[in-house]
């Protein structure tokens, strides 16, 4: 095993563990993941954090895909600890392994920004969704501020490599609209405590159209 190699299994997972579970991105889940509801399909369910802020009542099957093997095993576990079955595979996001219209909530939190192909992943995530389903998302990405998006598209290459192919630069909402989905944007903003590059969040539900 090469270097590189035993970063990408073994740090990064427990970086992206760390990382996204900061106060503020953990404000954000919070206000998102509750919304989920019938048949679930969470893409990058790896590390299982979102796993505490499910309702249960609302919660008709859950099933989640991640291409980390370490943040499958933590999603595992977090799934145990709630006490409820999971149909957890490893995947990826541009060749997602569920059949069409199989879920009514896909769930999909700082994800987007790693994915090797935006569009595709969400071309899948819309395919998985039931006519009406929604994509309730929490994601990082390109500012809205030009002298931000300056300092984001410079330190992006150095980034990627360290952080498993996160983006900075990706948008958010309006590509989650030009995927063909209606958007309802919940909120935006800077979160606080985290260098500004880093921080504008964008959050909302987005309906498949019938």
């Amino acid at each position: 095993m090469g270097l590189g190699s035993w970063y990408e299994d073994h740090i990064v997972p427990r970086f992206i563990q760390c990382a996204c579970s900061a106060p503020g991105i953990m404000e954000l889940r919070e206000q998102v993941v509750p919304l989920a509801s019938g048949a679930v399909f969470e893409i990058g369910c790896g590390g299982g954090i979102n796993q505490q802020f499910y309702d249960r009542a609302k919660v008709t099957s859950f099933a989640g895909m991640d291409p980390s093997a370490k943040g499958l095993d933590y999603a595992r576990a977090a799934a145990a600890e709630k006490g409820w079955a999971a149909d957890i595979r490893p995947g990826f996001g541009e060749a997602i392994p569920f059949d069409d219209a199989s879920f009514d909530s896909v769930v999909c939190t700082f994800t987007l920004c790693s994915v090797g192909d935006q569009a595709q992943t969400l071309h899948e995530l819309r395919r998985i969704l039931k006519p009406g389903g929604r994509l309730l998302y929490a994601e990082h990405g390109r500012a809205p501020d030009a002298g931000v998006r300056k300092w984001q598209g410079r330190i992006e290459p150095v980034w990627k490599r360290l952080a498993g192919g996160c983006h900075l630069t990706r948008p958010v909402s309006s590509a989650v609209g030009k995927a063909g989905f209606a958007v309802d944007a919940l909120g935006e903003r800077y979160i606080p405590k985290a260098p500004r590059w880093a921080g504008w969040m964008e959050w909302g539900a987005a309906v498949r159209p019938a």
